[in-house]
């Protein structure tokens, strides 16, 4: 079953059990899918409904971080269910010691021994992490490590 048919039979499955939260956060998931597929005239395979799920996943998280500056505590737990909504569908994280072991690599086969070197180290280290991890953390890690 395709990931966009599982968000389907789940948000059918939200309705039937009356989830607001769960139904109106699908619906929201669904609806940037089938932009996607309109922008790019067809229909989506799983690989790019999960980067349209971490640009949504990304989304609650900038929301997040904007209530929680103005200070509006009521709206944040809604918006971190939804994000948990979303985040259940992508794939686990690295946490930082994995992300730090692939860099480590990554850093001695490319020889780089400064932040001049950045450029050099984060192409293939995000290829090879692409959807594991959060970009920001990785770079994070980077300029730690050649700092």
């Amino acid at each position: 079953m395709s990931l966009k048919q599982q968000l389907q039979d789940d948000l059918k499955a939200a309705m039937k059990a009356r989830d607001e939260t769960r139904k109106s956060t699908l619906r929201m998931v669904l609806s940037a899918i089938t932009y996607a597929e309109v922008e790019q005239g067809g229909d989506l395979d799983d690989d790019q409904v999960l980067q349209v799920l971490r640009k949504q996943a990304d989304q609650y998280r900038e929301a997040l971080h904007d209530l929680q500056q103005a200070g509006r505590t009521e709206a944040l737990a809604q918006q971190e269910a939804e994000l948990r909504i979303v985040q259940a569908y992508l794939p686990a994280q690295l946490g930082r010691e994995d992300i730090e072991r692939a860099a480590r690599e990554v850093i001695a086969a490319t020889g780089a021994s400064s932040l001049r070197d950045l450029g050099k180290v984060m192409p293939p280290l995000m290829s090879q992490l692409r959807g594991q991890a959060d970009g920001k953390l990785v770079n994070q890690v980077v300029r730690e490590l050649l700092g």
